[in-house]
């Protein structure tokens, strides 16, 4: 009876908590090297999204840290804001190995290029970058960098950086939000192959979002950054939508651009109101 109960709590005690799921949404979504950081982490294991995915804000908000402590430095030298945000923009492509900017350019490829369903898909699987996918990476790089420039001139060095942690927070809940909306466009996709968030990750994540972003609301107005999330949301559902009706759910590409668009959202309506 002890030794039934003993296996039973060292079970409980194995459970993966949010240290051992936000270490192993950092592994998989960047290329930051993190060793064993808890008796439940499992840097070899394969993530099980359908819990760990609730770490997706807070893994942003740490993944998007080196990017923004690099802004702030930069920020404080006599080197222009664009030049300080084009930098940090590298940095933060860097470390997440251009995943989110990979899948965005296939969903501008596959999305504008196919004709049907079936064709879509099939385009959004090919390794080559096309027309439409290379504008949509330029376009959204070139507001990125403009966008953290003209925030770092409006708030200066720490709002800058403060602005780049909670961007990168707030548009991984929104892409986790969106993957446990919306169903599956491939039975071998995303989902199959590390589970499915479900509604209690979705909250969760949403939830620690909204204490990622409690920095940024007691530095900035209230309008602004309401306005910010707000916009992140609509373009999250937008980019949601344009999924269901092109290719009838959602995959790994399309999470990767819900990511990427609705944090230039965000960004841009902290900048847009004087």
């Amino acid at each position: 009876m002890a030794d039934g109960h003993n296996r039973e709590h060292s079970r409980e005690r194995q459970q993966p908590g949010l240290i051992a799921d936000t270490a192993a949404c950092i592994r998989f979504f960047s290329r930051l090297p993190l060793p064993r950081l808890s008796s439940a982490d499992d840097p070899a294991a394969m993530p099980d999204f359908t819990v760990s995915a609730r770490a997706m804000p807070l893994a942003g908000a740490l993944i998007g840290l080196p990017a923004a402590l690099v802004l702030l430095l930069l920020s404080l030298t006599a080197l222009p804001a664009l030049a300080a945000a084009g930098l940090a923009v590298v940095i933060l492509v860097a470390l997440t190995g251009a995943l989110h900017e990979d899948g965005l350019a296939d969903v501008a490829d596959g999305f504008f290029g196919g004709t049907s369903r079936e064709r879509r898909l099939e385009i959004m699987k090919d390794s080559r970058t096309g027309a439409f996918g290379a504008l949509a990476l330029a376009l959204a790089t070139l507001l990125k960098v403009a966008l953290l420039a003209a925030l770092a001139e409006r708030l200066g060095p720490s709002g800058a950086a403060l602005t780049l942690v909670s961007a990168e927070a707030a548009s991984r809940a929104l892409a986790l939000w969106q993957w446990s909306a919306l169903p599956a466009a491939r039975p071998d996709g995303l989902a199959a192959r590390f589970g499915r968030p479900g509604r209690k990750a979705a909250t969760q994540g949403l939830l620690l979002a909204a204490l990622c972003l409690v920095p940024a609301a007691l530095a900035m107005p209230a309008p602004h950054l309401s306005l910010a999330v707000v916009l992140a949301a609509l373009a999250a559902h937008g980019v949601g939508r344009l999924a269901v009706a092109k290719i009838g759910g959602a995959t790994g590409d399309v999470l990767g651009a819900v990511q990427q668009i609705s944090g230039l959202a965000f960004l841009a309506g902290l900048a847009m109101l004087p």
